[in-house]
């Protein structure tokens, strides 16, 4: 008898996000989730909760750091079937971000048995690359 659980659904993903707290304060949505291609895309809409300084409409970094590191869980636990947890991750800003919207796009690059690798790209609402990212995750749903 086998432990695997069925992949996760666009659909399944956005109410997992929606199930937390934190990620729900954040207003994630799930725009593609592709099993075979292994990559996921979650947007994200700035509110001044999210703002660096007040009324700046300037992104702060941790809002950025967030969305990156529940793209790069889920877009492993598409394929687990259940979220899972993170070991490692970094980011690197690369402008200061100022539009209304984020995208995050993650895809696995390597899956292990305990450990999968994945990179994750965000542009802004014009297209522009403003930070990238790459975390590791456990591949044992916890």
């Amino acid at each position: 008898m086998s432990d695997a659980k069925p992949p996760l659904t666009a659909a399944a993903i956005q109410a997992v996000l929606d199930g937390s707290p934190f990620i729900r304060f954040f207003g994630m949505k799930v725009l593609s989730a592709d099993l075979a291609g292994a990559t996921l895309v979650l947007a994200m809409e700035l509110r001044p909760e999210l703002e660096r300084r007040a009324g700046t409409g300037q992104w702060h970094g941790g809002a950025l750091a967030g969305l990156i590191d529940t793209a790069g869980d889920f877009a492993v636990a598409m394929g687990l079937g259940a979220p899972v947890p993170t070991i490692n991750f970094r980011v690197d800003y690369l402008r200061p971000v100022m539009t209304a919207r984020l995208e995050a796009t993650a895809r696995v690059r390597r899956s292990g048995r305990t450990v999968a690798v994945v990179d994750i790209d965000v542009h802004d609402a014009e297209g522009r690359l403003v930070a990238i990212g790459r975390g590791t995750y456990g591949t044992q749903p916890g």
